[in-house]
């Protein structure tokens, strides 16, 4: 009981699994970890965008950004951009928004919204305090060819093909980080009278044992779930997309520019994310069986492909099938799962494999641990990753919640504040009097600034009551927007193209 957690077994691979491994391996080196994958279980493959916070985490792995690059297909992400989510009408000026990485200029320092408001408010809130858009809009990299790894001159994170990712995780994690890597089919899950898990039946290498067991086997959640019985917190009443087409098409020609964004599309049952990799787009739709039919969406998917000038020689797209939730609890005795086996709400705002790195970053820090300790350990990750979730799911339903979209009962469903949870419910009175701030958000590390809140808010068109500035406030205030604009003009002529600059770390490897 009071011996130091010392064998860590990884169950599955894929993103979840090899970011587990090889973050614990870089971070923890006296801990002996073994990743079990088999090959009959293949990987969902789409969680193709990141945040920010993802290259902190493949530094602190030891991977150098531009082998990155070239090994796994990435190009840049700087943030998201909504077409069609507010009203939807065919040729509806200016229903486009974007949420940044950036943070506002002057962001907590300056009350900038109801600058905005008194000032400009003709013009979308994230033009005015961010250069970010100017950026995107030009179709600009976010760094220069002479910045350093994993530096940047605006904010970013990535776009990649989720099985290069995977693959090359798994060979930085074995050659260089010590990583015992297993290939075989688990038959049982052998436990002790106490009810942990003792060891893994494999069906080639025999029992597996270990102290610690990470269940990061995908929707499968072959520990958590299957084992251990932990049900999913169905959140089908509050999100209620619960079906994604996703399919891999070329650019329309191979030179093509590069998106700098997310491009998430609404249409009238659901939307449409579009993620420009340097050979090809990585395209999807994401609807709800309880509004829509496999047969609309997919008419919908092959509209957009047409309207986006894809080559009609492409293939026929996937479908997935996904609760919409996450575990009552992740940690139960000396089990904890990450990844899908832990939750999926939907792929919107990329938090699927942001909540991977912050359960793996939560495991790091706890880290030593006896078992005697764990069990503190385990309550206290089990009441901070159910906050997370729930705010996950907060954010995600402001997009829809707020559309003034009336072209189906999705969009109107939406919209009813009975599928709101609780917490937005007594947020957007408030924030009709006044910008959403760091104190409507209880902690620290909180998974969206309010920044995000308001990128959101005011991209959907929801506007706070414009109050009384003092001369001075209205000054500070302008006085960031004049620095947005600076920088902007700096940025913008400044940075290189998106796919100028992917193309050069490309070929100066040639």
């Amino acid at each position: 009981m009071n011996e130091r957690v010392r064998e860590v077994v990884v169950l599955g691979g894929g993103s979840a699994g090899w970011l587990v491994a090889g973050l614990l391996a870089a971070e923890h080196g006296d801990l002996r970890i073994t990743l079990i994958e088999s090959t009959d279980v293949p990987t969902i493959g789409v969680g193709e965008g990141t945040w920010p916070s993802m290259r902190d985490t493949l530094r602190r792995i030891g991977l150098d950004e531009a082998e990155f690059i070239r090994r796994c297909q990435v190009s840049f992400k700087q943030g998201s951009r909504f077409d069609g989510w507010s009203r939807g009408a065919p040729g509806a000026q200016g229903d486009r928004y974007y949420h940044p990485f950036m943070l506002p200029v002057g962001y907590g320092d300056v009350d900038l919204v109801q600058a905005w408001l008194a000032t400009q408010p003709e013009r979308p809130f994230a033009d005015v305090v961010s250069p970010s858009v100017q950026v995107c809009e030009a179709g600009r990299a976010p760094k220069q060819v002479q910045t350093p790894g994993f530096a940047a001159v605006a904010n970013y994170a990535y776009h990649f093909d989720a099985g290069l990712f995977a693959q090359t995780l798994r060979e930085h994690a074995t050659q260089r980080l010590n990583v015992r890597h297993v290939v075989d089919h688990v038959d049982a899950v052998l436990t002790s009278a106490e009810g942990d898990i003792t060891a893994l039946q494999t069906r080639a290498h025999g029992p597996l044992a270990g102290d610690l067991f990470i269940d990061c086997s995908g929707l499968s959640a072959r520990l958590i779930g299957e084992h251990f019985g932990v049900g999913l917190k169905s959140e089908r009443d509050v999100l209620f997309n619960d079906a994604a087409m996703p399919v891999q098409v070329p650019h329309a020609q191979p030179d093509a520019p590069l998106a700098t964004c997310t491009i998430a599309t609404a249409w009238a049952k659901g939307w449409i994310w579009d993620i420009g990799l340097p050979s090809r787009r990585g395209v999807g739709c994401v609807y709800s069986r309880r509004h829509a039919s496999d047969d609309e969406a997919q008419a919908a998917l092959q509209a957009y492909l047409d309207a986006t000038g894809t080559p009609p020689d492409r293939p026929a797209p996937r479908q997935i099938r996904y609760d919409p939730g996450y575990r009552e609890r992740f940690w139960v005795r000396n089990c904890v799962a990450i990844g899908l086996a832990s939750g999926f709400i939907e792929p919107l705002e990329a938090s699927a494999l942001a909540m991977v790195e912050l359960s793996v970053q939560r495991l790091c820090d706890e880290l030593p641990m006896t078992r005697a300790t764990m069990d503190a350990v385990a309550r206290r990750f089990n009441d901070d990753f159910s906050y997370r979730w729930a705010r996950v799911i907060d954010f995600l339903k402001l997009h829809y919640a707020l559309s003034q979209r009336d072209d189906s009962t999705y969009w109107r469903d939406h919209r009813d504040p009975a599928t709101w949870p609780e917490r937005l419910r007594e947020l957007l009175p408030m924030w009709r009097l006044r910008a959403p701030a760091r104190h409507d958000f209880g902690r620290n590390d909180e998974v969206f600034p309010s920044a995000s809140y308001q990128y959101v808010l005011y991209g959907m068109g929801f506007r706070p009551e414009l109050q009384t500035q003092p001369a001075d406030r209205l000054q500070a205030a302008q006085a960031c927007f004049d620095e947005a604009v600076r920088q902007a003009r700096r940025f913008v002529p400044g940075l290189p193209g998106h796919r100028a600059l992917i193309d050069h770390l490309h070929q100066s490897n040639a």
